[in-house]
């Protein structure tokens, strides 16, 4: 049998990779490997397994994806995040957003940025900018660095460019985010 890869929406962190692989030794589904957005198995599903799938991932919160289309924006998706988050290698991260991608997804820049536009109804620019200001939240939240410091973190030209995009996308200036911050933060037994 030839091995099978399913797509999954919304897997972004090790505690996703975890429910997955829950799902699938609940459902005694046979797999290789779970990585972020993929399930690697030895062989095809059948359409009850598949079904399973479906409404188990759905349940908490994720989402098969069957068009080419689709995974390959997950892909896309979750390369951004690893960027955005600085998740990435010294030398991946001195690249452009545009190289990065092109050299990890084997396409040109110009076509996924095409593609993910007509699926996601936004840019790779803007998504990667959204992931940036949410890692910066985080540690704003965490109060452990100063803005220069998150600003050098997230590869930022400069503090008042990351006050600039902070307030943009949230309407809020990252002082004033910080200061109530935790108290918008619910716990994670209450999300």
């Amino acid at each position: 049998m030839q091995p099978t890869t399913i797509v999954v929406k919304n897997m972004v962190c090790q505690r996703c990779v975890m429910a997955v692989e829950d799902i699938l030794n609940k459902g005694a589904i046979p797999f290789l490997k779970v990585t972020f957005g993929e399930i690697h198995l030895a062989e095809p599903v059948t359409e009850t397994q598949k079904n399973y799938l479906r409404n188990n991932l759905s349940n908490v919160g994720f989402e098969m994806i069957d068009h080419p289309g689709g995974s390959q924006v997950e892909k896309i998706k979750q390369l951004v995040i690893r960027k955005a988050r600085n998740e990435v290698t010294d030398a991946e991260r001195k690249l452009k957003l545009s190289q990065y991608l092109s050299d990890k997804v084997h396409n040109e820049y110009t076509y996924l940025s095409s593609l993910f536009s007509s699926v996601e109804g936004r840019t790779i620019e803007n998504y990667f900018i959204e992931q940036r200001i949410e890692k910066a939240k985080e540690l704003l939240v965490y109060d452990q660095l100063t803005l220069s410091e998150i600003a050098y973190e997230l590869d930022y030209s400069s503090p008042a460019h990351l006050s600039s995009q902070f307030k943009k996308i949230t309407g809020l200036t990252p002082t004033y985010f910080k200061e109530i911050g935790s108290a918008k933060r619910k716990a994670l037994d209450k999300v």
